[in-house]
């Protein structure tokens, strides 16, 4: 067994437990993971046949430094699968799936470890549990109960069917969506089809077309609805081949058609709901969230889809009044037109044009003089490429990072290009979780899917781009700063509706004067970017912002409209369902189409973000709100960054997030901030 799991079963002789890519073959990933299932059921016997009463240190402790090697396995292996899935790779995924649902399953519903954890628990005050500590005992019991392991033995052997049968449709959904996602890229004979695009657009075009043997440009498919090419392009019909091309991933009556496998998500979810005591996936989800219920996310989404959808019709006037005036031939405005003629709006009203600031957002000033330079600034740490270490991938760079003391702190991994073997999007995951526990310390990677120029040509991103790069370095941010005892709390480890607060709070340094100004320079002449383009970028904070409130309020609702169905609730039409869910919030704008569709909604229906995709507005509330705390204290600051870093952080998920909120801001979150910032105020 040793010899076929190779260099996973040891752990990795690389700085920071690194795993040893190098050596590490796809025939090694299903031998390792079975030795590791073996391993961590071996140690869970061991805990629950001890004989003795049962206590913290015999059965929390103990749980907590159980499942190290499977860990460690699965982190090597779902960095992989995610950001480099060969068809080898994806082989082993399906096959993988059900078998770690099993034992998963195995562990969370086990009858005589919930026992052992539900004494404690209930002796918590006679124990003196306090702090980390206690919040463990309180946490595994809720999370146990909440899985199911209270349930009957009938009850738990169809829970287990189930939870298996969802591990291999979720699976299928997101190599499905890869497969279609790829297959629909637009190709186009040549560059005047593209018109409007940058050198550095239709290098990458070209380039993407090259690396599959085609002549001419590919346009690949980004994983949300819109295209940033759609912005720029002039050419009508070619706006509207790859918007068509995009809505129709995973809905074309092919091999890769996601519709039945959705439908069956659903209605499986919905009956895993009512085996455990609730109305419907949703109401199971929220239940163990901050929300509590999804009439709570309800009242949230519907208090601004109002005002949201309003904002998106006054939008839409004002583009109808461009195309009116300025075009030969008026038509009426669609969906591949919207972002186009923003940009004419933004320009006359603001006189900006965002695909002119390419040239100002070159990728590794972005990195360098951009993100880690806003790190250095609050938090004193420092970066340093390792070259000598290799990651999963030739296109994934490792650096070291260090604290302000010179003490080693953890590995940051960015895997910046787009490539057919990465699923849509952006991410964090950790690929080490840190636990004083274990003595480990974090490796955490950041994967963007920015297209990849031709070879000595500059990588220019837009500022949607730069967005995304301090967002996900956000949430890479709180694994490499958590610092907490056990594993269970590690990093990123918190309430799905509360994990983007960091993460959005990252993005408020991208237009900060100090931060801007040190990035933001002509990759050729190094001039910055003027000042006066900058505070008129300030001003736009809430233009289009109808538009972009109302696209992800209709995927918050879609998801919330799918998770709320009881098992009876049949399915037969996802385009009639869609439709009648955005119109029930009055979200049903054809100009204004969904962020994601449900044949591609990979959060919800791969992912983990499953009646959770509301958690990004959630967040908001408590971003918009630390904004306002940051300028009230003088922003950039060590004094700031430092106390971010220790009362919301650090504590990873080994406090309740409200209270390390209220411990950092001195009260609950106001929504006004948000309501200002999303023009959402009236």
């Amino acid at each position: 067994m040793t010899d076929a799991a190779g260099p996973l079963i040891t752990p990795s002789p690389l700085p920071y437990a690194l795993p040893d890519y190098a050596a590490i073959r796809p025939e090694h990933y299903l031998p390792a993971f079975r030795a590791a299932f073996a391993e961590h059921r071996d140690e869970i016997a061991r805990i629950t046949a001890a004989p003795d009463e049962p206590t913290f240190e015999n059965t929390m402790l103990a749980l907590e430094r159980s499942g190290e090697l499977l860990e460690r396995v699965a982190h090597a292996f779902y960095t992989v699968s995610s950001a480099d899935a060969t068809e080898e790779i994806q082989s082993i995924d399906e096959e993988l799936a059900p078998l770690i649902a099993a034992h998963e399953d195995a562990v969370n519903l086990d009858a005589a470890l919930y026992d052992r954890i539900r004494r404690i628990h209930d002796r918590r005050d006679e124990l003196g549990l306090a702090g980390e500590d206690r919040y463990l005992v309180e946490r595994r019991f809720r999370e146990m109960t909440h899985a199911g392991a209270a349930l009957d033995h009938e009850a738990k052997a169809r829970l287990t069917e189930l939870n298996q049968r969802l591990s291999t449709l979720t699976t299928t959904f997101e190599k499905n969506l890869l497969a279609d996602t790829n297959e629909l890229a637009v190709a186009f004979e040549s560059a005047a089809e593209l018109d409007g695009l940058s050198e550095g657009e239709l290098s990458a075009a070209s380039r993407a077309a090259a690396d599959r043997g085609q002549s001419g440009y590919l346009v690949t498919l980004p994983l949300f609805t819109g295209h940033p090419y759609l912005s720029s392009l002039t050419n009508r019909e070619s706006r509207r081949r790859i918007m068509e091309a995009s809505r129709s991933r995973g809905a074309r009556g092919n091999a890769y058609d996601n519709r039945a496998v959705l439908t069956e998500i659903a209605r499986l979810r919905a009956e895993r709901a009512s085996l455990l005591g609730h109305p419907s996936h949703a109401a199971y989800v929220t239940s163990d969230e901050t929300a509590g219920t999804p009439e709570a996310v309800s009242d949230l989404l519907y208090r601004l889809a109002i005002p949201a959808a309003a904002n998106a019709r006054r939008e839409k006037a004002a583009l109808q009044r461009i195309i009116d005036e300025t075009e030969p031939r008026p038509f009426e405005l669609e969906a591949h037109d919207w972002a186009f003629y923003t940009e004419k709006v933004r320009a006359a009203e603001y006189d900006i044009d965002t695909a002119a600031l390419r040239p100002w957002f070159e990728a590794e000033r972005v990195l360098q003089d951009g993100v880690f330079f806003a790190a250095t600034r609050l938090y004193g740490i420092t970066f340093a490429e390792r070259s000598d270490l290799v990651a999963y991938h030739p296109g994934a760079r490792v650096f070291e990072v260090s604290d302000a003391d010179g003490r080693a702190l953890g590995l940051y991994i960015l895997d910046l290009y787009t490539r057919d073997s990465k699923r849509g999007g952006a991410w964090m995951n950790p690929i080490v979780s840190q636990s004083r526990v274990r003595g480990t310390a974090p490796v955490v990677v950041n994967n963007l899917n920015v297209a990849r120029p031709a070879d000595g040509q500059p990588t220019l991103l837009t500022l949607d781009e730069v967005t995304t790069l301090f967002h996900e370095f956000g949430h890479a941010l709180h694994g490499l700063f958590a610092t907490v005892a056990y594993p269970h709390f590690a990093g990123t480890n918190v309430f799905r509706d509360f994990v983007e607060f960091p993460s959005q709070v990252n993005e408020m340094w991208i237009l900060w004067s100090e931060v801007l100004n040190n990035y933001a320079r002509h990759f050729e002449t190094g001039e910055p970017l003027d000042a006066g383009i900058v505070e008129r970028l300030r001003a736009t904070e809430t233009f289009d912002q109808g538009h972009a409130t109302s696209e992800y309020l209709a995927a918050a609702w879609l998801d919330q409209a799918w998770h709320r169905l009881s098992p009876e609730d049949a399915v037969d039409d996802v385009a009639a369902f869609e439709a009648a869910a955005l119109a029930e919030i009055g979200l049903d704008e054809p100009a204004v189409p969904t962020r994601y569709s449900s044949t591609y909604f990979a959060h919800v229906f791969a992912g983990g973000y499953s009646a959770g995709y509301y958690s990004y507005i959630w967040s908001e509330v408590l971003d918009a709100d630390t904004v306002e705390w940051f300028r009230e204290n003088g922003g950039l600051t060590r004094d700031n960054g430092d106390r971010f870093r220790e009362r919301l952080l650090g504590v990873g998920g080994s406090k309740d997030p409200f209270e390390a909120y209220r411990d950092f801001r001195g009260r609950d979150a106001e929504i006004q901030p948000l309501l200002k910032r999303r023009g959402l105020e009236g």
